[in-house]
């Protein structure tokens, strides 16, 4: 648990970092009494100078000096990337003391629970859990160029892969191909492998998601496909840690491509029920809002 503050800084700050924003909420007494929006202050997504400007933005507008200071983000891999996230947070909020966890930790808290499973199913794609005994596992979560199965950024590159191959066999573009060439404003399918090796970059592809899944709301069965192989490879990831913990649930999943698509919300829940994982339910509270749950259970953090 975090050290006990000062009783004139007992304010806390949540912060919920992510890849395009970050997302900071200030509880007095239980109470939320300040929240911001700002830019992310995730290095692994922008500049260490980029970070630190956000953060410096965000507790502005959150006001005041605090005490406690709890930040989930993604890619806190290790102690070194905790030490480094501290460093930035911490000239914001002198004196307080600054604790980082990955931000799964957020995922699991914000759903209610302090032992099963927790998912992120935006961007990217992470699996993690904890027992009982405080034994933790993860799957996933390597960034994109290592896997990030089943993510918002595999969906779209899915697809460009699928209108390039219907377009090797010569085979029409489909309704799918037909909804990427016309997003990216292409005529020919071999255009979009410049644009894909270009600068557009992992959120872009993460954006045209939907395409798929609208596409697959239409009859497409190549989009049905990659929704149908996407929810598999989140169910093996939540699959893995189940397995290494030996729990069968709570599981508790969030990100923007879960939370926001009912078909993937489907596919993901019968693939965990068959599976013999209960408990799944999918976040509708702020991941942030899991700081709070945190320190009211009294929950180490460390």
């Amino acid at each position: 648990m975090p050290k006990s503050p000062d009783p004139e800084l007992a304010d806390v700050v949540g912060l919920d970092i992510g890849g395009t924003k970050t997302h900071g909420v200030r509880w007095r007494n239980g109470a939320v009494v300040a929240e911001a929006k700002t830019g992310s202050a995730n290095v692994q997504n922008v500049s260490t100078d980029a970070a630190a400007r956000n953060l410096a933005d965000l507790f502005t507008s959150l006001g005041g000096r605090v005490g406690i200071v709890i930040a989930g983000s993604g890619g806190v891999d290790t102690d070194d990337d905790a030490a480094q996230l501290r460093a930035l947070i911490a000239p914001h909020a002198p004196g307080a003391s600054v604790d980082v966890v990955h931000d799964t930790r957020l995922i699991l808290a914000a759903g209610g629970a302090s032992t099963g499973i927790a998912v992120i199913v935006g961007t990217g794609s992470v699996a993690w859990g904890v027992d009982a005994a405080g034994r933790e596992a993860r799957s996933g979560g390597w960034g994109y160029l290592l896997g990030d199965e089943g993510s918002g950024y595999w969906v779209g590159r899915e697809a460009v892969r699928l209108t390039l191959h219907r377009f090797n066999l010569e085979h029409e573009p489909g309704i799918l191909g037909d909804s990427v060439l016309k997003a990216n404003g292409v005529h020919n399918p071999e255009e979009l492998i410049a644009l894909f090796h270009g600068e557009t970059g992992r959120r872009y592809w993460a954006g045209q998601a939907g395409l798929v899944f609208s596409a697959a709301a239409a009859g497409d069965t190549g989009a049905a496909g990659i929704i149908d192989a996407a929810a598999a490879h989140i169910c093996s990831l939540v699959a893995d840690v189940a397995g290494v913990l030996r729990v069968s649930g709570p599981v508790i999943i969030g990100g923007g491509l879960a939370v926001n698509q009912p078909a993937m919300q489907s596919l993901i829940t019968s693939g965990l029920l068959a599976r013999e994982l209960d408990g799944v339910r999918f976040l509708t509270a702020d991941p942030v809002m899991g700081v709070e749950y945190l320190l009211r259970a009294g929950i180490p953090v460390d």
